[in-house]
């Protein structure tokens, strides 16, 4: 009798247990269909931890982490019309016009696997990019929902940069230090090599800081007089950066 019991009891604990994983799942599901589209800029140099975060934010609110330069190799790679023109500009070694790079950004947007919205990082750098971006996603009927800012100390940077390490494919970025991968010197989820970059050397980290502040520092200015801009505090360490992200975001 008292085996019985304790049997019934066992398998009715599981069943719970496994009714309770699956209310979960369905509850983040259900989160992720609640959200609606989600538009967002992050704005911070590089080391900043915006490689890290974006992909914590993608599995929670089903939106794509879109690098300019990504996008723009994507056009090229795929043979879009305003990707062909890109390549034709960058084999002259031309810069790529703020008006090609929006119509790049404008075709990507529409891809389906955009549709939940998105996080863009390295455009805009300067206010007319900005405000051609605005312009864009005002005649799509859309507006941006939240800039967010990732402040770091230029030291803190220079730190960071130097042990950073990249996935080529998908951009995935570790640190041997603050967020080595599984295994050292390769990626977590494909187990392909890992790569440090050469412009991650410390005198080259310096010179694009001060570019860097230079373009910056009047966007935010200008996002913050729009009431979209978010700051945190991004020498924190990563869970509790994710965090603050989270409760930025659950305001929108």
């Amino acid at each position: 009798m008292f085996k019985s019991v304790l049997k019934i009891t066992t398998v009715a604990a599981a069943g719970l247990a496994g009714y309770s994983v699956f209310n979960q799942r369905q509850a983040l599901a259900d989160e992720k269909r609640d959200h609606g589209q989600l538009r967002v800029i992050f704005l911070g140099p590089p080391g900043s931890g915006k490689g890290t975060q974006a992909p914590r934010l993608k599995d929670q609110y089903g939106i794509n982490h879109l690098a300019t330069g990504d996008m723009l190799r994507a056009a090229v790679r795929e043979g879009t019309e305003l990707g062909r023109k890109a390549k034709d500009v960058m084999a002259r070694g031309e810069l790529v016009s703020d008006d090609l790079v929006i119509g790049i950004i404008r075709d990507t947007f529409a891809k389906p696997e955009n549709s939940n919205g998105f996080i863009l990082d390295g455009f805009p750098r300067t206010i007319p990019q900005a405000e051609k971006l605005d312009e864009m996603l005002s005649q799509q009927g859309n507006s941006l929902d939240k800039v967010i800012l990732f402040d770091v100390r230029d030291d803190t940077v220079v730190i960071r940069n130097a042990g950073r390490l990249t996935h080529p494919t998908s951009g995935r970025s570790y640190h041997a230090v603050f967020n080595p991968p599984k295994v050292a010197g390769v990626d977590d989820i494909t187990g392909e090599p890992l790569v440090q970059r050469d412009d991650d050397r410390e005198e080259v980290v310096r010179k694009r800081l001060v570019a860097y502040h230079k373009s910056t520092d009047p966007l935010v200015d200008y996002y913050r007089q729009k009431g979209i801009l978010a700051v945190i505090d991004a020498e924190k360490p990563i869970n509790e950066v994710t965090a603050s992200l989270e409760e930025i975001l659950k305001k929108h």
